[in-house]
């Protein structure tokens, strides 16, 4: 979606027009609010067929795999809806704080773990499942696969110009480029699952999850404490820098907005939230994103007629098992696809669904490769910024949080691998970035 910007003041004047004063005595405090999306006509073709589809896909999968594949696929389209609506994004969060100090987005995830971590506790504290699930906490290994794989994916996703689940919303919502990004997703998933026995092996300690030793409430209480200093810390950040806005004002309001106009950051990530947590009951497990791309590539070089299964990584047990069920009663499979049909549906309902077909080749280029590059960092660290970072985090264990300080980093390196790319970054004097 294109929106309107307002321009600021040129460097040296005022908005009157008249010289400015010495940034000595007269520091900046704010900056110019982004005018709201202008919103096309409802994109009545692709809103039929994306509406359509998705009701006929999950009544396939409700009556041939039942009732629980069908509540995630469905599952799946809500997050996708939501997505789309609060824009809630981890590659412009991280890119945004980076660049200019900007701590909305961070503080946007802080709502989201906090909010996760405290479903996450009550449902794997009490051991509520349904469909006789039982929850489980996300938690991996702590060791240089896990840094090395959060740190590539922090440079692929700044490249890509998405993150896992913004991948998939950008998709379904006809963002050609992120096409690219998806791509190269699978193909580096392909590519670890393919040389999987150079890496199996890497240094690790075992996982540490704080339930283990605190309990549930007392893992809870640490998250929390830990996410608001890190919001505190944010918005010391941002006292000091002054960063542009990134919440433009809504672009519909009343009961409108909420098929179309923009959402508040805090109202999407409670949702997602919600969301989230009903997977873990449905499922048993957390929301997850990656682990579908490696499975969507074996699938897809056993129908050129080679053989993947062959591969030691396909041969472990779990493994082979699910690569020989259907991608229809794969977990992670239906939320993804569900993502993407929902993301359909909401843009085409607020009149953004398009396809763009010019590319500039460098773009294309950085797509594909931030998308490879975040495909093999994610199989490397065990998930992404959905199965490492936030399933991570909300359940109390180490590795989320050293996932998310790696893909920091990998996002400092990404900004500057931009540029190569000719790609933008947020600057300060920026009235949208």
């Amino acid at each position: 979606m294109s929106s309107a910007t307002t321009s600021g003041p040129t460097p040296g004047s005022t908005l009157t027009g008249r010289p400015a004063p010495s940034r000595r005595f007269a520091p900046v405090t704010s900056r110019p609010t982004p005018e709201a999306p202008r919103l096309g006509p409802v994109s009545w073709v692709p809103l039929v067929v994306a509406a359509l589809g998705t009701i006929a896909l999950a009544a396939y999968v409700w009556a041939t795999h039942g009732t629980k594949p069908g509540i995630l696929l469905l599952l799946g389209a809500a997050l996708g809806v939501t997505l789309f609506h609060s824009r809630f994004g981890f590659t412009s969060a991280w890119r945004q704080l980076v660049a200019v100090g900007n701590g909305t987005g961070l503080r946007a995830h802080a709502v989201l773990l906090g909010t996760t971590a405290t479903l996450f506790a009550l449902i794997i504290g009490t051991g509520t499942g349904l469909f006789g699930s039982t929850p489980a906490p996300s938690a991996g290994p702590l060791g240089v696969g896990l840094i090395l794989g959060a740190f590539l994916f922090g440079v692929g996703m700044q490249l890509g110009g998405a993150c896992a689940s913004g991948t998939l919303f950008a998709v379904g919502s006809g963002q050609s480029t992120i096409v690219l990004t998806l791509g190269g997703f699978i193909v580096g998933s392909v590519l670890y699952a393919w040389q999987f026995p150079l890496v199996r092996d890497l240094p690790a300690l075992p996982a540490f999850v704080l339930a283990d030793h605190v309990g549930w409430f007392g893992s809870w209480a640490i998250t929390i404490l830990v996410l608001l200093a890190i919001v505190a810390v944010t918005r010391v950040i941002q006292a000091r820098r002054v960063p542009p806005p990134v919440d433009a004002v809504p672009s519909a309001r009343g009961p409108l907005r909420a098929i179309r106009g923009s959402w508040p950051l805090w109202v999407g990530a409670v949702v997602l939230a919600l969301l989230g947590a009903g997977v873990l009951l449905v499922s048993g497990g957390a929301w997850g994103i990656t682990s579908a791309f490696g499975l969507w590539g074996a699938k897809f070089l056993q129908v050129l007629g080679l053989h993947p299964e062959t591969w030691a990584f396909w041969q472990q047990p779990a493994q082979a098992q699910t690569l020989a069920a259907p991608i229809l009663t794969d977990k992670t499979s239906l939320t993804d696809i569900g993502i993407m049909v929902g993301a359909a549906v909401a843009a085409a309902a607020g009149g953004v669904w398009t396809l763009h077909r010019r590319i500039p080749w460098r773009t294309a280029v950085a797509a594909v490769l931030g998308g490879i590059l975040m495909g093999i960092g994610a199989r490397l660290a065990g998930g992404c910024n959905i199965g490492a970072y936030l399933a991570g985090i909300a359940s109390g264990s180490l590795h989320g949080w050293i996932w998310g300080v790696a893909a920091l980093g990998g996002t400092w390196v990404g900004l500057r691998g931009r540029r190569l790319f000719g790609l933008a970054n947020p600057a300060p004097r920026d009235s949208v970035c």
